[in-house]
């Protein structure tokens, strides 16, 4: 199995930056996408970013030019660095990783962490 902690969520101000950060761990032969996905209250989860293992990205428009999504290969892990960011950003933050494990290279597996708040406001 795969475990993914995610860290870096917060209040912040309008305007402000946050860095979110999601680490998998467990039995990982090879990650394929990672990406980030928000919820805020009363809404459907919604994809923020997407980046391939071979680092393609794909954002949301309500994200495009203000966030950056990025990947450490060698750590597993994915970073989102969001600026500007606005009081609709507001959301829990959940990280996706899509895995081939060890001993089980032909099923993609699906792994989603347990999500980080972001709070902005004044």
């Amino acid at each position: 199995q795969v475990q993914l902690v995610e860290s870096g969520g917060g209040l912040v101000q309008p305007g402000g930056s946050l860095r979110l950060s999601c680490a998998a761990s467990g039995s990982i032969f090879s990650i394929n996408a990672m990406g980030w996905y928000r919820q805020a209250p009363g809404k459907e989860r919604e994809s923020v970013a997407v980046i391939s293992s071979g680092g393609s990205t794909n954002y949301a428009d309500s994200v495009k030019g203000r966030s950056t999504i990025s990947r450490d290969n060698a750590k597993n892990t994915v970073y989102l660095q969001m600026n500007s960011l606005k009081p609709k950003d507001t959301a829990v933050y959940y990280c996706n990783a899509e895995a081939f494990l060890n001993g089980d290279y032909e099923v993609l597996h699906d792994y989603w962490g347990q999500g980080t708040q972001v709070t902005v406001s004044s």
